[in-house]
């Protein structure tokens, strides 16, 4: 669409958009996220950005490295706000305290009085790899700089994918690994004493994708009415669960139990790779999220006495990404009308 709406067809339009997508309830635990990205070149407005997140009661945004007239744009919005420093800054994070210091200057200062910073993301997706031993360092000295600030409240985390474990079938098999173990331990110790959660980036998809023969659409799309995956005394009706039971069970093995896992992106993305990627897929899977356990929120069997919080991925489909599956992701077009309705239903 080259032009806004105006008139009445602005008015439908609004009114089409309120209606749509996201439930006031919340997805799966306290929030209702979703990620955000800025991989394209017809995306709108920080300013149209935020004022579709708030039309459609979505209460969180993640994004993955902080850009300055967002985080002008959040001023006032009531939303909670989750993002870090890109990851090739983290070195210098972990062996620099000034580093950080500057960090906390230049993007929680400015802000921290009418936005809602929540969470700090040291990492995305680095584990393993290069970056992975500077993490906890970063993590460190990003909340000494914090303390030294006089900031409270915001949780400085890092953000793992399902690489980061072995042996992830069933989910009491689960550990991190070996190379990482160490690391993992220190990391979440510093999460343990700072009551913050794990992230983690979840998704069915690529599994369900990669496997269709082993994995029922179903299991993957939270259709499964009757257990698929039994283990031991825990039983599993749909994949999503059970990846983050994987990453529950890892926690415990390295004395972490208390730490809470918060699933930083889940997807499904729309075109690219049919039949497994769809319209209907994808929405048949957020719809999922949205709505497992109803009004007692989504739990899992290995932790059923605490909420699953989950970012949605991801706000708007982004023409600059690498390929059609990835580019698909988005439950919006750039121009703001949904790519599929996604709502709570009666």
């Amino acid at each position: 669409m080259d032009s806004k709406p105006t008139g009445l067809v602005a008015v439908i339009s609004m009114l089409f958009l309120f209606i749509q997508i996201i439930c006031p309830a919340g997805v799966a635990g306290d929030i209702t996220g979703v990620c955000y990205g800025r991989n394209g070149n017809n995306l709108p407005s920080p300013a149209d950005t935020i004022a579709l997140y708030k039309r459609n009661n979505i209460d969180a945004i993640r994004m993955y490295e902080p850009f300055a007239d967002m985080l002008e744009a959040l001023r006032g919005s009531g939303l909670s706000v989750a993002f870090g420093p890109r990851n090739e800054a983290i070195q210098s994070l972990a062996q620099d305290p000034a580093a950080a210091t500057n960090f906390v200057a230049t993007w929680i200062l400015p802000y921290k009085n009418d936005v809602a910073i929540k969470w700090v993301t040291i990492g995305n997706e680095v584990f393993p790899g290069d970056i992975a031993p500077f993490v906890a360092a970063a993590i460190r000295n990003v909340n000494t700089a914090l303390t030294n600030s006089g900031v409270s409240g915001i949780a400085v985390t890092t953000v793992v994918a399902m690489s980061a474990l072995e042996n992830s079938y069933p989910p009491s098999a689960a550990s991190f690994l070996p190379d990482l173990t160490e690391i993992m331990t220190e990391i979440s110790s510093i999460l343990s004493q700072t009551n913050s959660p794990l992230m983690a980036n979840i998704y069915p998809y690529f599994a369900y994708a990669s496997d269709p023969k082993d994995i029922s659409l179903d299991y993957a799309v939270f259709k499964s009415n009757t257990p698929v995956v039994i283990d031991g005394d825990l039983k599993y009706s749909n994949m999503f669960v059970a990846m983050v039971d994987g990453f529950n069970a890892a926690l415990e093995k390295i004395n972490a139990r208390n730490v809470v896992v918060t699933v930083a992106e889940s997807g499904w993305p729309t075109e690219g790779n049919p039949p497994y990627t769809s319209v209907d897929n994808a929405r048949e899977y957020n719809l999922g999220l949205l709505t497992c356990g109803g009004a007692t929120r989504m739990r899992t069997p290995r932790r059923p006495e605490t909420a699953v919080d989950v970012f949605l991925f991801e706000m708007f489909r982004e023409n600059q990404k690498q390929g059609p599956v990835e580019e698909s992701f988005g439950m919006f077009s750039p121009d703001m009308t949904p790519v599929y309705t996604l709502f709570c239903p009666a």
